[in-house]
């Protein structure tokens, strides 16, 4: 807040004494000071004294120029507001007998808060008029550097300042006296509690007096610190240009609907979104729902890894199939025969997964499962989280159910971007919200071999050029896999779209869609707004 101009009345106790270094000029405040312009020394003496006693009519008084010179004060005076001013005579010239002008300089002390005294000298220039001698009005007479037209102002820490910016330095939370709030339209609010718990809350030292202009632009400031000067703003992972597009993709969906994006290079949280259906409760973090076949990564893994088939095996993917006790279907019973393993990923034939499931060891999708971060724990400052839950089957039927993600496995929208993640970067990604301020990795993972990943690569691309996530081939090279899983008694089913393109990791999450398709083209239209 600028503090200038007009303000209301102050009573300011001042005891100011005017301190003379020359001449021989008795101190301000002895009994024999005289209290006339004599001489040049005491007119210069007299103008301190006025100004040190608030007195700034009779300070201009003894100007050249009394009227501008009075309001130039006075003005100085109740936008500083001091406790006490203090002026000391440094020197005046020699001055011959026949000289109409004379200069000098004197010292001024402001002490305008406990502990903030600004002092600073100033030059001046006396002239010889028909009253006798004054001292010639200049508006340097109130500092220096203050040129005609400008004035000084007070600046607080009243204004609110960056406390955190996203990854390209755009505002995201404003710190000021009533606290933290976001900037702008608040993007991200699944986030602005994470924000608002480490913003940078304490203040600078709230006080600078600064040179403005008549339209009240900065200048400069002349003392003191400007607000915000304390501390740099956090800088978030977050990017508002794909958390905009994250938004808004969401936001075109009239159902539930939930987006995460992260960055499988750095492990960069770049994006949230949540649309209004989906409430206000931050489900892209803790959520933990049934993956449906977007598990069939992990599956394929454990498969792979097991040597129980390549992408190339040719695997049976009939219509249904009865495993153990279970009668596991294709969505629509669909029946493609004998196809290759690469292919019943891409078509997300439950068949052909519920088999290979049945062959693995009890803790098999475990050990898969570890390997994407599904059971890893992070600390992220600010921001609570849970990847999956992942544990062993109590017995073949629910190892076969966990194959195609029903079961017990669960993983939340957070996990099942990580989990994309680690296939795009093939290492152990951290996921992180800040730069500057580490996650923990409190319980960490390590990734599938490089051979399995690449297999996985090639199947999840598959599942983009002739599978099920075919809507979204025209957002460039997309690696995807699709999944839908039943919920409740009812027979409803959410809607999955986990993947990446590039260095662009993401999982969309739809409630009660009962189909893959919408999240799939929710996905290609983010990536299309962020090409």
């Amino acid at each position: 807040m600028l503090i200038g101009g007009a303000v209301g009345v102050v009573a300011i106790v001042t005891a100011a004494v005017v301190v003379l270094t020359s001449g021989g000029t008795p101190p301000v405040g002895e009994a024999a000071a005289p209290r006339g312009p004599v001489d040049p020394a005491a007119v210069v003496t007299e103008y301190l004294r006025d100004l040190a006693e608030t007195n700034t009519d009779a300070a201009g008084g003894l100007t050249d120029d009394p009227a501008a010179a009075a309001v130039a004060l006075r003005d100085a005076r109740n936008a500083l507001l001091p406790v006490k001013v203090t002026g000391t005579l440094s020197r005046v010239d020699p001055v011959p007998a026949s000289a109409a002008r004379a200069g000098g300089g004197f010292a001024v002390s402001w002490t305008l808060r406990p502990g903030k005294v600004w002092t600073y000298d100033v030059p001046f220039e006396l002239v010889k008029t028909a009253a006798g001698w004054r001292v010639h009005w200049t508006p340097t007479l109130l500092h220096p550097k203050l040129e005609p037209g400008e004035r000084l102002v007070v600046g607080t820490d009243g204004g609110d300042r960056p406390a955190v910016v996203d990854r390209d330095g755009k505002s995201l939370v404003l710190a000021g006296p009533a606290g933290a709030r976001p900037a702008g339209d608040g993007s991200a609010p699944l986030l602005q509690n994470a924000f608002a718990s480490q913003a940078t809350t304490a203040k600078s030292d709230g006080f600078a007096v600064r040179r403005v202009d008549a339209s009240g632009k900065n200048l400069e400031t002349l003392y003191g610190q400007d607000e915000g000067k304390d501390g740099k703003p956090l800088t978030a992972s977050l990017s508002l240009a794909m958390q905009g597009a994250a938004q808004s993709a969401v936001d075109g969906y009239r159902g539930k609907a939930v987006m995460v994006v992260l960055q499988p290079s750095s492990g960069d949280l770049l994006a949230v979104a949540q649309n209004a259906a989906a409430g206000t409760e931050p489900k892209a973090f803790s959520g933990l729902y049934a993956p449906g076949s977007t598990f069939k990564i992990a599956t394929a893994t454990a498969a792979l890894e097991q040597g129980l088939a390549t992408a190339d095996t040719a695997v049976p993917c009939p219509g249904s199939d009865q495993i153990g006790t279970r009668t596991i279907p294709n969505e629509n019973h669909f029946d493609k025969g004998t196809i290759t393993l690469r292919q019943a990923f891409a078509f997300s034939c439950n068949t052909t997964f519920g088999r290979l499931a049945s062959r693995l060891p009890a803790d098999g999708l475990v050990k898969a499962a570890d390997q994407y971060g599904l059971n890893a724990d992070f600390d992220i400052p600010g921001l609570p989280t849970e990847a999956g839950k992942v544990e062993p089957a109590s017995g073949n039927d629910r190892l076969v159910e966990d194959g195609i993600g029903q079961g017990d496995v669960q993983v939340s929208p957070f996990g099942a971007a990580l989990m994309a993640a680690t296939v795009a970067s093939g290492k152990a990604v951290t996921p992180r919200l800040w730069h500057g301020l580490d996650t923990t990795v409190a319980k960490p993972y390590s990734p599938p071999p490089a051979a399995v990943l690449g297999a996985v690569r090639s199947m999840m691309r598959e599942v983009v050029t002739t599978g099920t996530g075919k809507a979204a081939a025209g957002a460039g090279p997309v690696y995807g896999k699709s999944g839908t899983a039943e919920f409740g008694a009812d027979g409803q089913a959410n809607g999955w779209f986990v993947g990446y393109r590039g260095d662009v990791a993401f999982a969309v999450l739809l409630e009660g869609a009962n189909d893959s398709d919408p999240a799939v083209s929710l996905a290609a239209k983010f990536l299309t707004a962020i090409h």
